[in-house]
C-alpha cells in the first residue's frame, strides 16, 4: 500500500494542476491505482459525489496508518482553503522519504541477519579446507610417515 501512494498522490497533483476539481483528481487516481489504496479512494470519491462533506468523506482513511496522514491534510486544506496540490505534493515527498527509509532499515537489518547463516557454512567449510589438511600435513610431519 505505501509504494501506491505517492503515485496516487503525484497523480492527483497533476490533476488538480491541470484544472480538474478535488473530487475529480481522487477519482481519476482512485481508477489508476489498483489495490487497497485504489479501493478507499473510490469510497471517498463516492462519498464526495454523494455531497458528503470533506470531513466525513475523508474519514473513511483515518483507520488506516498509511492513509490518515492524507486524510488529516486534505480535511484540513478543505476546512482551510490551503491550495491542495501543494499539500498533496509535501504529503507524496514525505511518504517517498518514509519509505526508503524503511527500506533501508529493513536492507541493514538483513545484513545482520545474514551473517549468521553465512558463519554457519564457512565455518565448517573452512574447517575441512583449511585447517584439516593442515594438521593432517603436521601430524604427517610429526609421526614420520
Amino acid at each position: 500500500m505505501q509504494a501506491d501512494l505517492p503515485f496516487a498522490l503525484d497523480l492527483m497533483v497533476a490533476c488538480l494542476r491541470a484544472g480538474l476539481p478535488v473530487g475529480g483528481a481522487v477519482e481519476a487516481a482512485a481508477k489508476a491505482v489498483d489495490g487497497p489504496v485504489g479501493t478507499l479512494l473510490s469510497t471517498v470519491t463516492g462519498r464526495l459525489r454523494l455531497g458528503a462533506g470533506p470531513e466525513e468523506a475523508w474519514t473513511v482513511l483515518r483507520d488506516d496508518p498509511a492513509l490518515s496522514s492524507l486524510a488529516r491534510e486534505m480535511i484540513r486544506a478543505a476546512l482551510s482553503g490551503a491550495p491542495v496540490a501543494d499539500v498533496l505534493t509535501r504529503l507524496a515527498d514525505d511518504t517517498v522519504r518514509e519509505t526508503r527509509a524503511a527500506s533501508s532499515a529493513a536492507a541493514r537489518r538483513a545484513g545482520i541477519q545474514v551473517i549468521a547463516p553465512l558463519g554457519l557454512c564457512f565455518l565448517p567449510a573452512f574447517v575441512f579446507l583449511g585447517i584439516i589438511p593442515i594438521v593432517a600435513g603436521l601430524a604427517t610431519q610429526a609421526f614420520g610417515h
